[in-house]
């Protein structure tokens, strides 16, 4: 079988953030058949209509990006009980012109850390509400929310805990195997 080609996109665009580190931790849990490409939101414009006909060449490189992967993996914070701004606006520019999405069909997953004691749950289940208009099939379970995330990774920034990493393992496997599935 051909590898299984996942995008993972950080929600957050600070270099160390807990979401970044938990992605570079699944790299380590990914199952056999599968390699993770992490891709920055950072100096994606805010989105403009009058630029979607002609949009940025750092929109190009994200949709062209998008486009050369079988699925997706987000790992978003919780700013202010929804998803962080920069992530909604890289969505956006993706989808738009109306009719050229790259997100259609994309198989898709998403986990998050919070430093709060929901995880991101808040979130991610907006993020949920954008796949269902963007046509992209989920995985809806397991659920990773890595609360208190501040005491989940060491100093090093690597993923300590035994219960989020199984999660990101079984995560990770369903992702591939609903890709699979999809791909028939």
């Amino acid at each position: 079988m051909p590898d299984v080609k996942i995008l993972g996109i950080p929600g957050s665009l600070r270099r160390a953030s807990f979401n970044r580190l938990a992605l570079e931790s699944a790299r380590w849990l990914l199952p056999e058949g599968a390699t993770l490409d992490i891709y920055g939101l950072e100096d994606i414009p805010p989105y403009n209509q009058d630029l979607e006909r002609q949009p940025p060449a750092r929109v190009v490189e994200l949709k062209a990006r998008i486009r050369a992967t079988d699925a997706v993996l987000f790992c978003t914070p919780e700013y202010n009980y929804s998803m962080p701004g920069v992530l909604k606006n890289a969505i956006d520019w993706a989808s738009r012109p109306y009719g050229d999405s790259a997100w259609r069909g994309k198989p898709v997953a998403v986990m998050g850390a919070s430093v709060g004691a929901l995880g991101s749950a808040r979130a991610q289940y907006h993020l949920r509400q954008c796949f269902v208009y963007l046509d992209m099939p989920q995985v809806n379970q397991p659920e990773v929310l890595i609360a208190n995330a501040a005491q989940r990774f060491n100093d090093r920034g690597e993923l300590t805990d035994e219960t989020s990493r199984e999660l990101i393992r079984k995560l990770l496997a369903e992702l591939v195997a609903w890709t699979r599935r999809l791909q028939g």
